[in-house]
């Protein structure tokens, strides 16, 4: 079970660190009204988000061999 939230949750944070990132990048211009938009600390925050996820991803994969 733990593998699986470890999984899930880890997609989750990858998806939208590169969703932030694209914004702070000034890629992804959706929302509109997003205050990200072409900020460059949410590039940032993006990526060390989908870093933090890739890792835990990675870690319930791991724990699947165990």
């Amino acid at each position: 079970m733990a593998r699986m939230v470890l999984k899930v949750i880890g997609g989750l944070l990858i998806a939208f660190g590169i969703i932030w990132t694209l914004q702070g990048l000034g890629v992804l211009r959706w929302p509109a009204e997003s205050f990200m938009l072409a900020r460059g600390e949410w590039a940032i925050y993006g990526g060390l988000t989908a870093v933090a996820g890739s890792m835990m991803v990675a870690f319930g994969f791991r724990l699947s061999r165990g």
